[in-house]
């Protein structure tokens, strides 16, 4: 099934590449089937947009935590926590804290 979605989404990012929300829902059905470091490449880079995709912050440092690598998802929650601040998401810089604290703030 994840498969088959997959494949409707990639042919919609053919005529829409843009769409942010395609992209993330891509990058959640590519860790969904394995590819965990592509799926992060393409949070991060969502994160990087201009305006920078709040949520993607947050999805990438669950799946680094998920794959041993807790020190870049503090690293990528603190940018999401400042970006979130930033663009007044107050809620989703506080579920960011939230996880920065439970996998230990170092």
């Amino acid at each position: 099934m994840t498969h088959s979605r997959r494949q409707k989404i990639e042919s919609m990012l053919q005529d829409e590449p843009d769409d942010i929300f395609l992209r993330y829902s891509l990058a959640l059905l590519m860790e969904a089937d394995g590819e965990w470091e592509a799926a992060i490449d393409v949070l991060q880079e969502l994160a990087r947009n201009t305006p920078p995709y709040v949520p993607a912050y947050q999805m990438a440092a669950q799946h680094l935590v998920k794959y041993g690598k807790p020190d870049d998802a503090r690293r990528a929650l603190r940018e999401g926590i400042e970006e979130a601040r930033r663009q007044n998401l107050s809620h989703a810089a506080g579920e960011m804290a939230e996880l920065l604290v439970s996998i230990g703030d170092s």
